[in-house]
């Protein structure tokens, strides 16, 4: 089993779950609801705090948690890159902030293994390292204007820490690469985005 990276006393509290962090769990959520309705099964890999998957079940989805961490107490103690159960046996996965936990070359594998374990869908988010331009106007009578453009760190060099091998964003690590990797484990991606409201994060949605 892979070492545990974060330990789990740090998902509870403010500092760790910041505005930022809660808006993500928003996105996952509606990136969920777009896809499936309930009463779906949905494969959520990494549980983390557990609020995602608490509130996705009072939602009605069926959720099957996954982690390596025993101490979040998941419904399957497994990594990613070898997931314990039959060909699609999800109608979606989510899995966020996860990969960034495994070495890049060990990324395809996870990949083919979310891609293996579900019927159509998945969504996964990964931090994005990056700055942005933002500007919002808002006269009334008139249409609202909202622009947002994410900037990313392409000229700084990753350094790994205990927790991210690497992130989106930096250099090595374009979108465009990333966006290939998905691609070369068998996925289209219907949608890429970086949320004005989740700047640290890049959300994608993949079908097989």
């Amino acid at each position: 089993m892979r070492k545990i990276q974060i330990d789990s006393k740090n998902y509870i509290g403010l500092r760790y779950n910041h505005k930022v962090r809660w808006m993500n769990f928003w996105h996952q959520v509606r990136e969920i609801s777009n896809l499936a309705d309930a009463p779906a099964e949905v494969l959520e890999i990494g549980k983390g705090s557990g609020l995602v998957s608490k509130y996705l079940r009072k939602m009605g989805y069926v959720v099957t948690t996954l982690d390596i961490d025993k101490t979040v107490k998941p419904d399957i103690l497994a990594s990613v890159e070898d997931i314990p159960t039959e060909d699609g046996k999800f109608d979606l996965v989510l899995s966020a902030e996860v990969l960034e936990h495994l070495p890049y070359e060990e990324a395809p594998k996870a990949l083919r293994e979310i891609r293996r374990v579900t019927k159509k869908s998945a969504v996964i988010s990964l931090p994005y390292a990056g700055s942005y331009f933002k500007f919002f106007l808002k006269i009334p009578k008139f249409p609202e204007i909202d622009i947002f453009i994410p900037i990313p760190y392409f000229w700084k060099k990753h350094k790994v820490t205990k927790e991210h091998y690497w992130e989106v964003g930096k250099k090595g690590f374009s979108v465009k690469k990333i966006k290939a990797l998905i691609e070369r484990a068998g996925f289209e991606i219907k949608k890429s985005k970086v949320f004005r409201d989740d700047f640290d994060h890049i959300f994608f949605v993949l079908e097989k």
